[in-house]
């Protein structure tokens, strides 16, 4: 069973069984279908149902020459509603399964961002993103299975504008860094070594989460597995259609990228309210605009 299922309403699935009686509502009712032919008697196709608000299950595998479908791979997902960057992106293949996932190095972060790609149907059609990547729109979301909800930061005015300023002044330095200047690169080492030392400091009388505001961190040993706190910008509930399980749509704000986060009602501890922050760990999704190219 795919370990995400529970994110978006189907925590009652336990075997096979289950999951194929949901397999078989997606390919006889689709909200969406999605195919390229990748041989001459082959046709890869993507089925898609919603259950929800913008969250579904696709499901993706070959029909060959007899018109018979044979399942190749299948994912549960949440549609990010707005753009979240517009960046270089590159997309490779992943080696155990006819999925693909998608990379660009996001100055905000500091680190490179990989996740999987939602429209792969997109991206086979048109290829040759693999080597050199493009500079295009990137709207990201994320599922999670497990999360906790923690008080927000109440900053003033004056401290969100040095934040702000503090940020794009390390977005610089790590431009400048990337293309080999050595005067960049020490300043971000001092920088590290400054805030490590401040952190050490303050942790010994605070909470560790009133220092840190929010963090973006790699995870496990899946590349495009995080563990993150960010801030709560709107969140709603919805309900998946098919099980009649509550689950909530975060939106939110982390190091300065802002995506959706999906996750069963039964798996968030607290309540989210706007303002307080989002703690746990998410399986990153994106889906990348390949009209641009």
């Amino acid at each position: 069973m795919h370990s995400y299922l529970r994110a978006i309403g189907f925590s009652n699935i336990k075997n096979r069984k289950e999951l194929d009686k949901v397999i078989g509502i997606v390919l006889d009712q689709p909200t969406e279908k999605k195919s390229t032919r990748i041989s001459k008697n082959e046709v890869m196709t993507e089925v898609m149902k919603n259950f929800g608000d913008n969250i579904g299950f696709a499901i993706r595998g070959i029909y060959d020459e007899k018109g018979f479908f044979h399942l190749e791979h299948y994912f549960p997902y949440l549609i990010g509603h707005m753009v979240t960057a517009k960046e270089n992106v590159i997309i490779n293949k992943r080696v155990d399964t006819d999925a693909y996932t998608g990379m660009c190095d996001d100055l905000r972060l500091g680190v490179s961002l990989i996740f999987y790609l939602q429209n792969a149907i997109d991206y086979m059609e048109t290829k040759g993103m693999e080597d050199t990547g493009r500079y295009v729109s990137l709207t990201l979301s994320a599922l999670s299975i497990e999360g906790k909800i923690l008080l927000g930061v109440d900053f003033t005015e004056q401290q969100r504008k040095n934040h702000s300023a503090q940020a794009k002044k390390r977005s610089q330095l790590i431009a400048e860094a990337k293309a080999g200047n050595q005067e960049a690169i020490d300043s971000l080492t001092i920088d590290d070594i400054d805030m490590y030392a401040m952190i050490s400091r303050r942790a010994k009388k605070e909470d560790i989460y009133s220092i840190v505001d929010n963090c973006f961190i790699p995870y496990g040993s899946e590349s495009d597995n995080y563990s993150i706190v960010g801030t709560i910008l709107n969140w709603k509930s919805i309900v998946n259609v098919y099980t009649q399980e509550e689950v909530y749509i975060l939106f939110i704000s982390c190091n300065d990228l802002n995506y959706s986060i999906c996750i069963n009602k039964k798996d968030l501890q607290g309540e989210p309210m706007v303002g307080r922050r989002f703690k746990g760990n998410i399986w990153m999704q994106g889906k990348v605009d390949f009209t641009e190219l």
